[in-house]
């Protein structure tokens, strides 16, 4: 496997910013069916593959997300192109018979196990999170990853009887510098990693 272009790593790293205002242009399915089928590849412990992806478009459903955003993220969220919930399913282990095919006991390592559960649906989700935020810059599209929502509105608006709950959620589109802050710094190599 050889290095991506420079080209490519600032796209996905270097230059790439967590935006706050997009422009007007349009998101269209396909781009976001091509960001899925790039990010479902990124590994997750015995392939589990709990996320779970609502992409809010229609000013519908932005009507139903925008209360559920703390004050600070409403306005942002709704001048967003698409906004992204990034949910988790609880009951991603149902799936594994299919998902971890050579292991049809690993179903069984999951079920009744609530906290077991609970932290391979978080772990796994935020991972994959984290793929779908560089496949969406792979594919050109800017991202504003969020926190600031009341979970249990959102999974009453978005995912009321299944069972999967809310993780973050993430605005999607053709980020408008103008809405950038300054670049906040990164901890060094030296402050954050150790080599033992």
């Amino acid at each position: 496997m050889s290095i991506l272009s420079a080209d490519a790593l600032r796209q996905l790293f270097d230059e790439a910013r967590t935006h706050n205002l997009f422009t007007a242009e349009p998101v269209p399915d396909h781009l976001l069916r091509q960001l899925y089928e790039l990010m479902k590849w990124g590994p997750t412990s015995a392939n589990c593959s709990p996320a779970r992806i609502v992409f809010v478009k229609s000013p519908q459903a932005k009507a139903r997300l925008a209360p559920c955003m703390s004050e600070g993220n409403r306005a942002k969220t709704l001048q967003a192109p698409v906004n992204a919930i990034i949910g988790m399913d609880m009951a991603f282990y149902d799936k594994l018979p299919e998902l971890f095919p050579h292991n049809q006991a690993a179903r069984s390592w999951f079920e009744g196990k609530p906290d077991l559960i609970a932290t391979t649906a978080l772990r796994n989700s935020s991972l994959q999170g984290g793929y779908f935020i560089l496949a969406a810059r792979a594919v050109g599209l800017d991202c504003g990853p969020m926190s600031g929502f009341d979970a249990d509105a959102a999974n009453a608006a978005f995912f009321a009887g299944t069972s999967v709950k809310v993780n973050f959620i993430c605005n999607l589109g053709h980020g408008d510098p103008a809405g950038l802050f300054p670049r906040s710094p990164r901890l060094s190599f030296e402050q954050a990693c150790g080599i033992v």
